[in-house]
């Protein structure tokens, strides 16, 4: 079921998370990145249609920004029991797949998506310097094709998304006319479902 981002308050301070990374096993948590401009959170997963479609441009950002000061991590936050597809293994396969060089963390409780009020994948959180909250919404308006009755439109190229991490990184306010990621929601666990899943 495709979803819209819920569009967290701008200027929110970053929730807390520590987390296993999916490849190395290590614990990675909000703390690691205090140095960094920028931290972008971006909760995806294996499976997603939508994700699959972000993964070349992700993969690009990811690229173009290193050295600038901007940290990115990955959360997968959807039921493995009901979605086994993205359990830690095949989530650090697809990453190693899809040239996604940064870490991808396993929110096995979905606490830090409930923390985020995540809603679907992709679902993208950039926060500046103070790691309040900057921008949250769309990597860019091209959408992914659904079959020969629905074709993909837009071309993806990140502009929504580069063009916060360019003022970020330049000190500069983010445009606040943001709109919302879609993607598929974010499978919750039976019982476990947010108030803002409706």
């Amino acid at each position: 079921m495709a979803v819209s981002s819920t569009m967290l308050p701008l200027g929110t301070p970053a929730p807390h998370f520590a987390l296993t990374d999916v490849a190395s096993g290590r614990t990675v948590a909000l703390a690691d990145f205090a140095t960094e401009r920028a931290l972008l959170v971006v909760f995806l997963c294996a499976h997603c249609p939508y994700v699959v479609h972000v993964q070349p441009e992700l993969a690009r950002i990811a690229q173009d920004y290193a050295g600038r000061g901007v940290a990115i991590v990955g959360i997968t936050s959807n039921d493995t029991t009901q979605y086994p597809q993205d359990a830690p293994a095949p989530t650090a396969s697809m990453a190693r797949s899809a040239g996604l060089s940064f870490p991808i963390l396993f929110d096995e409780s979905q606490a830090v998506a409930k923390a985020y009020t995540a809603a679907c994948t992709p679902d993208f959180f950039l926060f500046g310097p103070e790691r309040l909250l900057a921008y949250r919404g769309q990597i860019d308006s091209s959408r992914p094709g659904r079959g020969e009755d629905r074709p993909g439109r837009g071309t993806l190229d990140g502009r929504d998304l580069r063009a916060a991490l360019d003022a970020v990184l330049d000190g500069r306010p983010v445009d606040p006319a943001q709109s919302p990621s879609i993607g598929c929601n974010i499978k919750w666990k039976p019982g476990n479902e947010p108030a803002y899943f409706a």
